[in-house]
């Protein structure tokens, strides 16, 4: 009979948020599968649990998660952690999660805390319908394609960010959706935690004077339609304007770059209609 795998959230910052259960769970598994053994050391030691650790992480995932199902599959148990905060959640226990679900050994989930869930309930900001992004890429092409995909999203939107790479991320997120309320939380749960409610034009003139500290989690107010405005703008308006650039002799994938980038919507879906518009009138 197969282990189990324990999916164990560890405290964001203060120690005392970490649960009875979780120490149990560590006490009691085989192994636990760490990001960083150096941190899970120090966790481990502040509630006298010994127990051997693995390092998982990002650049050994493949690997490792292989290794730690076939202990498994042979009847140990294992508890995965991450650095802070729930594993799996914009964090590569997800891969080890699934590939325990696809070879069908058990995986049980011992919740705690949460980086995004604790930012959101201080923000002051809508929680009845909200979504989690993650990063912003760095690559400006993808980080274009995220910040334009999410621009006309209305419901609250969460971001990570580290603090050396902030003020780029407030001045793109000004730039692509406009100057709208935001919660900027660090050092959640930590001696110096902190809760700005601000405007993004705000933050930025704010960031730009000190330098950001700590780990900061954004909770971005979603897009509010203006008075008699539309959800969004008209796909045909939109492809006639991809038509006349076109006619003009812009080829087709130029002609939709600068109709989308007009619009401040994803490119790749206009791209597909327009796509399909040039196939079925037989333009060239």
């Amino acid at each position: 009979m197969s282990g189990k795998l324990y999916v164990v959230a560890t405290p964001i910052g203060n120690l005392g948020d970490f649960s009875p259960r979780a120490v149990e769970t560590l006490s009691s598994v085989d192994f636990i599968a760490a990001e960083d053994t150096r941190v899970g050391a120090k966790l481990l030691n502040r509630f006298n649990i010994k127990k051997p650790q693995i390092s998982y992480f990002e650049h050994n995932k493949r690997q490792k998660g292989q290794y730690i199902a076939s202990r498994l599959l042979e009847g140990e148990s294992c508890a995965i952690i991450t650095d802070a905060g729930t594993p799996a959640i914009s964090d590569p226990g997800v891969d080890l999660v699934d590939i325990c679900r696809d070879m069908g050994i058990e995986v049980v989930a011992v919740p705690g805390p949460s980086a995004i869930i604790t930012a959101l309930s201080v923000s002051g900001m809508e929680c009845g319908r909200f979504c989690f992004e993650g990063f912003l890429s760095t690559a400006n092409k993808n980080r274009v394609s995220h910040l334009e995909e999410t621009a006309r999203e209305k419901r609250t939107m969460i971001f990570y960010e580290a603090p050396h790479k902030l003020l780029r991320t407030l001045k793109d997120m000004l730039k692509y959706y406009g100057d709208r309320r935001v919660a900027l939380c660090r050092e959640l749960t930590k001696l110096h935690e902190e809760v700005v409610r601000t405007t993004l034009a705000q933050a930025v003139e704010m960031y730009s004077e000190k330098a950001p500290k700590g780990e900061f989690v954004l909770i971005i107010e979603g897009y509010q339609p203006t008075e008699g405005e539309k959800d969004g703008p008209d796909e045909d308006d939109m492809l006639e304007e991809v038509r006349a650039l076109m006619e003009g002799g812009a080829p087709l994938s130029s002609a939709v770059k600068e109709t989308a980038r007009k619009y401040n919507i994803s490119k790749n879906a206009l791209y597909k209609r327009a796509s399909e518009m040039k196939s079925e009138t037989g333009e060239n």
